[in-house]
């Protein structure tokens, strides 16, 4: 049986405290995924980049499934997750920026 190489992770106080997002844009091309995390104020004409992460389509569809298991652990111990959604059908804010992760 082959034994499991510990990895070791460090990570900077810088990175550790994070960047608020409430919105994320997604692209590809045939060789990486971009995944652009952006925070959008109510009212405001411009929203910001916070982060842009970079990664392969293997890497990707292995995030999609770290984040389908971690949302199922959260979900069985805090309750269902709600998608809200004002009534005219917009994004909070009344912002006309598409949601994408809305289906």
């Amino acid at each position: 049986m082959e034994k499991k190489q510990e990895l070791k992770i460090e990570i900077t106080p810088e990175i550790a405290a994070g960047h608020y997002s409430n919105l994320a844009v997604i692209s590809h091309s045939a060789q990486e995924f971009f995944v652009d995390f952006i925070a959008m104020a109510p009212n405001m004409p411009q929203a910001k980049v916070q982060s842009r992460i970079i990664m392969t389509p293997e890497n990707a569809k292995n995030l999609l499934f770290a984040l389908r298991d971690n949302l199922t652990k959260y979900e069985a111990t805090f309750g269902e997750i709600e998608r809200k959604m004002p009534k005219n059908g917009k994004p909070q804010g009344g912002s006309d920026i598409p949601n994408p992760f809305q289906a």
